[in-house]
């Protein structure tokens, strides 16, 4: 509704063409979280992992240790997503030894001067400074490692259902539009000149 003197959001749309980054521009986006802060290990981190798991920022900043376990990450989904459990890979089990040994006391993966959790809006200014640092084409905000996951596991041919159930997606219409917006599949297509 309309009201005057009151500002409104534009839609995403005017802010930005897509909604998500390339594998490219989030290696780029990992590299300038490391470049400034008091925190760089933490902020590498935060966009790694909530890139690899599809991660709001709300599920980032409320990650704790106990959800770590040997080669796996339980990830306790938000908004009446399906929580489940993910692997991780080697360089995720680095960064996380690394910042178990920064923060030994900590409870949280990603905690605060406190020692409290990160809070989302943190996330947000870090993010949006990462991305001012790494020269990308357009400004960044913490759902947008989610929009990246989903996208990328679509162009590596993985079927809508399992990127569902990695996104703890409860609606598959939810998850149709990775696999749609998905250029890959449409490779086949060879155009004779005419």
């Amino acid at each position: 509704m309309f009201e005057p003197g009151i500002k409104t959001r534009e839609k995403n749309i005017e802010y930005r063409s897509r909604e998500y980054l390339t594998p490219e521009e989030v290696k780029r986006l990992i590299q300038a979280a490391g470049l400034r802060g008091r925190h760089p290990v933490r902020d590498q981190a935060i966009v790694l992992l909530s890139f690899r798991h599809g991660l709001r920022a709300g599920e980032a900043a409320t990650l704790k240790w106990d959800a770590v376990m040997d080669k796996s990450i339980y990830i306790q989904r938000l908004k009446g997503s399906v929580s489940g459990s993910h692997p991780l890979q080697p360089d995720e089990l680095e960064l996380l030894q690394e910042l178990r040994e920064r923060y030994p006391d900590s409870r949280y993966l990603f905690p605060n001067e406190r020692g409290e959790h990160i809070s989302q809006g943190a996330i947000t200014k870090m993010l949006e400074r990462a991305g001012k640092l790494a020269e990308l084409p357009m400004a960044i905000h913490p759902h947008m490692l989610r929009h990246s996951c989903g996208y990328y596991l679509a162009e590596l041919g993985m079927p809508t259902r399992d990127i569902q159930e990695y996104l703890g997606h409860r609606q598959i219409q939810n998850t149709v539009r990775y696999t749609a917006g998905n250029p890959a599949r449409f490779n086949k297509i060879q155009w004779e000149m005419v």
